[in-house]
């Protein structure tokens, strides 16, 4: 067994153990209090043990090293929600008494229609300060519409601290958990203290975005607008509650998501246009990762945009290097990296899973796609083949864990996605053009909306028509997580056999 095949066997092992520790052994913490450490004893010993005295056999040695690379998964998800209930400000939560933080506004305010979010990052607690201990400390505030604030600006906050809801069809406790805040706080009294105290780069950046955003939804109306908003800006909040519905009934909502699917679409279109322009491929690839670089920025540094950057762009590595399998070994590495980092994503950010398996599913089963499509020219600039692969790869690997999270399978979506994919390219690539310019010539912006509107109309009109079908969506409700372990076992097993089938008819050619 080689050295990256070790590796690669170490790291899904370590990823095992927050699983493991996620859906089993923290649910029965319940039943047992204060049994952490007996859980992870004997498979500490029995690893130790096979790795001492069966040192002189290769395999043996690597099961023992697998061992405890499970039992530190375990360990380290412990670890993580240890800190959750040591956390200091989550002791102020539901004792109805009102207490005052002075905090930075942290992240892009949440505007709705009729309050606004902010992520608060505590400075001072009761008047004492905070900012010594090493983790710091956040709070979800909402407060009425107006006046609005801006990332960096510095609050002093009154109100009562209280513990997230979990409603029956969304757990935003959980929600919130993964991202570090355990406390919420409903429309306290606010005082402006400073504004300007914010990463002066990040805060540049945010402002850019703002006039983006502006250029956009004053030269196209909505729904179309809030669309494309949701495509190049990750911005969501413009989605009515009616388009939502749509977008999932027809099985289209991840045309929304600044999602691995997202990312490694554009990655792979990117370098077919750039390489279809005369570059090499090294310069492709260059120019490829600056690109992805500059749409994370753009979509303000969002955690999913993140991860969804970095799985594409591992992808992009691997398709730079022709080997796909580098790839995917990169990739495993990533996701080991990341929830070493916070193992809470493997089970509460669907963005995470959905960023994971979409590239997984590109890199595994793209190839078998790509042979059984053939037949489907592949354009210069139309690239139909690659998207469609590219789509029904990463569709198929995350459909299991769409309907385990939201509940719902789209029957129409396979055709809606066939029609509408293909022209997410088009789609970004004009609505960019027509953006920039409209920021600096309303005008002329105008003018060049035209493009992006008219496939705009086209998508709507697509997901209108489609989303009115009495059978395009089936409801599919409570369902159990062994039953999608069995979902991704058993799509594992087809995989391995379509790619055996594939690898013996090069091997017959």
């Amino acid at each position: 067994m080689t050295a990256s095949k070790i590796f690669l066997f170490l790291c899904l092992f370590f990823i095992g153990g927050i699983f493991l520790d996620s859906v089993i052994f923290t649910p029965l913490l319940r039943f047992l209090p204060g049994s952490r450490t007996y859980l992870l004893l004997p498979g500490l010993i029995f690893g130790i043990l096979l790795i001492s005295v069966f040192w002189k056999y290769k395999k043996m040695v690597i099961i023992g090293f697998c061992i405890l690379f499970l039992i530190a998964g375990i360990w380290r998800h412990q670890i993580a929600l240890l800190k959750i209930e040591n956390n200091e400000l989550r002791k102020f939560n539901d004792l109805n008494k009102e207490i005052t933080l002075i905090g930075l506004v942290a992240a892009e305010p949440d505007i709705r229609e009729k309050s606004q979010k902010l992520t608060i990052e505590i400075k001072q607690l009761n008047y004492y300060a905070v900012g010594s201990r090493k983790e710091k400390e956040r709070v979800s505030a909402t407060i009425n519409r107006y006046p609005e604030y801006q990332y960096g600006d510095e609050l002093k906050i009154t109100g009562k601290l209280e513990t997230p809801l979990e409603f029956e069809d969304f757990n935003y406790k959980d929600y919130l958990k993964k991202d570090g805040i355990y406390s919420v706080m409903n429309f306290p009294k606010i005082e402006l203290v400073e504004k300007n105290q914010g990463n002066f780069a990040y805060a540049t950046i945010l402002k850019f975005k703002n006039k983006l955003r502006e250029s956009i939804y004053q030269n196209i109306s909505p729904p179309q607008s809030s669309i494309l908003g949701a495509m190049i800006l990750g911005d969501k909040r413009k989605i009515s509650e009616e388009w939502k519905n749509k977008l999932n009934v027809t099985g289209v909502r991840h045309i929304t998501a600044v999602s691995g699917l997202h990312v490694t679409i554009l990655t792979s279109i990117l370098m077919t246009f750039l390489i279809g322009l005369g570059l090499w491929r090294q310069q492709a690839f260059y120019f490829a990762i600056i690109l992805i670089t500059l749409f994370i920025i753009l979509t303000g540094f969002q955690s999913s945009a993140i991860r969804a950057g970095i799985m594409g762009s591992l992808f992009l590595f691997g398709q730079y290097l022709g080997r796909l399998s580098v790839s995917s070994r990169a990739i495993v590495f990533a996701g080991t990296i990341m929830l070493a980092q916070n193992p809470l994503l493997l089970r509460l950010d669907v963005g995470f899973q959905l960023s994971f398996l979409a590239v997984m599913g590109i890199i595994y089963l793209g190839p078998i796609f790509k042979d059984w499509l053939k037949f489907i020219p592949e354009e210069k600039f139309i690239n139909l083949r690659s998207i469609l692969v590219m789509t029904l790869s990463a569709q198929i690997f995350t459909l299991p864990i769409l309907i385990y999270n939201f509940g719902y399978i789209s029957l129409i979506g396979p055709l809606t996605n066939l029609l509408i994919v293909p022209l997410l390219y088009w789609i970004m690539l004009f609505g960019f053009i027509f953006g920039l310019v409209g920021i600096v010539w309303q005008y002329l912006g105008w003018v060049f909306s035209f493009p992006v509107w008219l496939l705009l109309t086209y998508l709507v009109e697509v997901i209108d028509k489609f989303s009115k079908i009495s059978w395009a969506f089936k409801t599919l409700e409570n369902l159990h997580w062994i039953w999608l372990v069995i979902l991704y076992l058993i799509l594992a097993l087809i995989t391995w056999r379509l790619q055996e089938r594939q690898k013996l008819k090069f091997l017959n050619y």
